[in-house]
């Protein structure tokens, strides 16, 4: 029994086991794909650099498995260590704990997808003091805490797509509602500062009647979704801009049988092929995670060999991006419709 038990321990730790909400790492080293293996060890012999990603969160997301596959590429590409690490929730204080843990590992660069843009720059400005180098990426902190940052694409732009796409929806008048993961990350705070400014200046008969929040799950975004159905009798459209809660909200919709609500926002691909297909919804609008993935890992690369982004600097496999006041824009937002969804595999 001794044996066994001991037996069980020693492959749970060689495995990376986790208990309760403790934050899920995976370390990838350089290898070929038929050679890939998840490391639980660094090889501290070794002296190629380790640069750490740390999402928002890291459980049930489609969004960040895609921007992982796409980090995983760069860094075998580039000969260096990913880290792949993240809180199991949106929340800043175990984001912290996270960056603190990754302070300890004297890891080269820490690249965060903050939480709120303001509570973790006394933990980032710790990492810094200790050498290391920290940039942002997706979702942003206060300048001052970070290097540059890795945005998707220009927030004006998306704004003004959605709310475009929209007033087309609606012939340019009636009621939409708003669902967002949360009220503190920047960049869903600035689409739909955007978003509002575009409609109150083109699109008088569009009225915003509520923002919610769904602190990105499904079964929250589903459960807003009916209440809005109820509380708003001439609830033309809700927008999501939180793309883990599109599928929720169009699967609300047509199990409430309200067929005359759209539903247009963010979202990824392989999660609204279907409905897309079947023609419940017109289209999607997003970028590709898994790009931005490898654009962070490319740039922080670039970082520690001493090459700052610059503007329209051209980017193998994701080609040249935008520079402007240390952000660093991505590229252009891409419409998937029912012609093009199948040419994506995010």
């Amino acid at each position: 029994m001794r044996l066994v038990f001991f037996l069980f321990a020693l492959i749970s730790i060689l495995s990376g086991c986790e208990v309760g909400n403790s934050p899920k790492e995976i370390i990838y080293e350089n290898m070929d794909k038929a050679g890939r293996s998840k490391k639980i060890e660094r090889d501290l012999q070794t002296n190629s650099y380790t640069v750490a990603l740390v999402p928002r969160f890291i459980a049930n997301s489609s969004y960040y498995e895609a921007v992982e596959e796409g980090a995983i590429e760069a860094s075998e590409k580039l000969g260096i260590k990913l880290i792949f690490t993240g809180a199991p929730v949106d929340d800043y204080r175990q984001q912290i704990q996270v960056i603190e843990g990754l302070i300890k590992k004297n890891v080269d660069v820490i690249a965060v997808s903050a939480t709120d843009p303001y509570k973790l720059l006394p933990v980032m400005d710790r990492a810094r003091k200790e050498g290391i180098k920290v940039i942002t990426w997706d979702s942003d902190t206060d300048s001052t805490g970070r290097d540059f940052f890795v945005n998707t694409v220009d927030p004006d732009t998306l704004g003004a797509n959605i709310m475009d796409n929209l007033a087309a929806r609606l012939n340019e008048k009636g009621e939409y509602a708003i669902i967002t993961n949360n009220y503190s990350t920047s960049n869903t705070n600035e689409w739909i500062k955007t978003m509002k400014i575009q409609q109150e200046k083109y699109y008088p008969k569009i009225k915003l009647i509520e923002i919610m929040v769904n602190d990105d799950s499904y079964e929250n975004s589903y459960e807003i979704t009916k209440l809005l159905i109820n509380k708003y009798p001439n609830l033309s459209a809700i927008v999501s801009v939180s793309p883990l809660g599109t599928p929720a909200i169009t699967q609300a919709i047509i199990d409430s049988g309200k067929d005359d609500v759209e539903v247009l926002g963010l979202s990824l691909p392989k999660d609204m092929r279907n409905y897309i297909s079947d023609g419940v919804i017109e289209d999607i609008i997003l970028w590709s995670p898994k790009k931005l993935g490898y654009l962070t890992v490319a740039l922080a690369n670039d970082f520690l060999n001493g090459e700052f982004p610059t503007d329209q600097q051209e980017i193998p496999n994701i080609g040249n991006i935008r520079v402007e006041d240390n952000e660093v824009i991505m590229g252009q937002p891409i419409f998937f419709t029912k012609e093009n969804i199948n040419q994506y595999d995010f």
